[in-house]
């Protein structure tokens, strides 16, 4: 028989909170009740709610200031600080072996093919000049620097796709694919054909091709997993779902 766990005060009173901002009853701006306010409708000390308040503000949902016009008030959306947390915990994950390239190679290829095709017929001409600017050639000094702009690429790509969920969902995917995961993948032709593989797309997305935009992400994603893979397999490997994505 399962044994019901009661948690602590704090978080208890921290989820009705958070419960109010998530559900659109407490605003942007809106300032919360007061500490004391807090304690009489809860019931809890005020050490409770302040330990509850503590935990919604390392969450980024409430912001809170000091002085006579002070309080805690809902904290405005911010794609960066969400985004942060996000990445955070996909890097988490796949260092405790919970997740792995697979899950975000795969994970890519199901948002990125398709928002690739949206900026295809979305891309504005300045959207266009931005992720011309960091195409590989001429080639960054440094392995670090190279794979920096392979991930401004693709988060300028997908920013073009004017999906605001796609690009705060992108952040965690690209930083995962780092020096020491390409230990070993890296080959004298490696990067040329990732180039070429982004000209693809950006030619593409130039003549207002969905179609052919998608193509040429699919094959970038496949590649990359290829390429990942030949060196060290990835488990419940998907080499057929991820050959007809790319055909």
């Amino acid at each position: 028989m399962s044994v019901a766990v009661r948690l602590p005060a704090y978080q208890v009173l921290a989820d009705t909170i958070r419960g109010q901002i998530t559900s659109g009853e407490l605003r942007p701006g809106d300032r919360l009740p007061t500490e004391p306010q807090l304690c009489a409708s809860s019931g809890v000390s005020r050490s409770t709610v302040r330990e509850a308040l503590r935990l919604l503000a390392s969450q980024h949902l409430i912001t809170t200031t000091r002085g006579v016009t002070g309080g805690s008030f809902v904290a405005h959306p911010s794609t960066e600080q969400l985004a942060t947390g996000l990445a955070t915990g996909v890097s988490l994950m796949l260092s405790s072996g919970t997740l792995h390239q697979r899950d975000v190679l795969e994970m890519r290829g199901m948002m990125e093919v398709p928002a690739t095709g949206y900026a295809a017929v979305r891309r504005t001409d300045a959207d266009l000049e931005a992720i011309r600017a960091l195409l590989l050639a001429p080639r960054p000094d440094g392995l670090s620097q190279i794979i920096d702009r392979h991930r401004r690429f693709h988060l300028a790509v997908i920013r073009a796709s004017g999906n605001a969920l796609a690009r705060l969902m992108a952040h965690p995917l690209y930083p995962t694919l780092t020096e020491d995961s390409l230990s070993g993948v890296i080959s004298e032709t490696f990067w040329d054909r990732v180039d070429m593989e982004h000209h693809e797309i950006v030619d593409a997305m130039a003549a207002g091709d969905a179609s052919s935009a998608q193509r040429a992400a699919a094959r970038h994603v496949a590649h990359l997993r290829e390429a990942i893979e030949r060196v060290r397999p990835l488990p419940d490997s998907a080499d057929a779902v991820c050959a007809v994505s790319a055909a």
